[in-house]
């Protein structure tokens, strides 16, 4: 019987690992995947181990990232902050690239922390996963052909002012109230909206995603407190330790695959998706 649960945790590792990255929606497909694969613990454990174990995901932008996200220099800073003192040895550029993840992440955190229980109430059901997996596949396709013949205006996170990161805050916090949406897909069509190139919009979402992600794994494990059995241990190690391996080849492929190719693959999955799941939902099945 552990045996198992431990087996379908690694299989929900996997999905999260493949979903948190490629803009499909990660909670969507672990919501779906729940009606077909349900872990024999409380609703409470199983609501907090859909967040938490994004944190295997976190761990693997952070390794793959990390001379873009470590702000400290050792020596010979080719980027200091000042030319003495403290400045000297902060990078000056990566100073700036946090400053603008934060501002990004205040509209979501705002509203999260207020009304996070009352969204995980009123949506986190299949019927609005589906209709948001419809929607915004629609608006990846949309987008993508009014982008053809477009030069995107911002090519670099550096080129991005508060603004702009401002409003791909505003696109994730339609992430944050639908599940369904995805939290990769909201930023990205925000961003592509705003004229960033694919390249800079995806790396963007992956930095965005630390302090949002690290935030309500924290938020969710100090709601269902330290209360752990030795066995909901070993369930939420297996699918995080999973969501980080599968993570490590999904980031590397996505950034690969947008340099050659557009989004609109994404937008004709997620469509057929939601149509499956609708009717599924009609027919009983969930």
């Amino acid at each position: 019987m552990y045996l198992w649960e431990l087996l379908k945790s690694l299989i929900l590792g996997v999905v999260e690992g493949i979903t948190e990255w490629l803009p499909v929606s990660s909670t969507g497909h672990l919501i779906l995947v729940d009606e077909f694969i349900h872990l024999n613990a409380s609703e409470d454990f199983k609501e907090m181990f859909d967040v938490v174990i994004q944190l295997g995901a976190i761990i693997a932008v952070v390794v793959i990232y990390w001379s873009k996200l470590w702000p400290f220099a050792k020596k010979n800073n080719p980027d200091p902050l000042s030319k003495s003192g403290v400045g000297a040895c902060i990078k000056k550029s990566t100073l700036q690239m946090w400053c603008k993840v934060i501002v990004a992440c205040v509209p979501a955190a705002i509203i999260g922390l207020l009304f996070d229980d009352l969204f995980n109430k009123l949506f986190y059901n299949p019927t609005t996963v589906a209709i948001m997996l419809i929607l915004f596949g629609i608006a990846f396709i949309i987008i993508e052909r009014w982008n053809k013949n477009r030069k995107p205006r911002i090519t670099t996170i550096s080129r991005m002012d508060y603004k702009t990161v401002l409003l791909i805050g505003v696109f994730q916090l339609i992430a944050a109230v639908f599940p369904g949406t995805s939290r990769s897909g909201a930023t990205i069509v925000g961003a592509l909206l705003l004229g960033v190139s694919r390249t800079a919009a995806a790396e963007f979402t992956f930095y965005l995603a630390v302090p949002v992600m690290a935030g309500a794994s924290l938020l969710k494990l100090v709601k269902f407190g330290l209360h752990f059995t030795g066995m909901e241990i070993a369930i939420l190690l297996v699918g995080m330790i999973t969501a980080f391996l599968v993570s490590v080849f999904i980031i590397r492929f996505l950034m690969d695959y947008i340099r050659k190719h557009d989004f609109t693959v994404f937008g004709w999955y997620r469509i057929v998706l939601g149509i499956i799941v609708l009717i599924c939902g009609l027919v009983g099945v969930m």
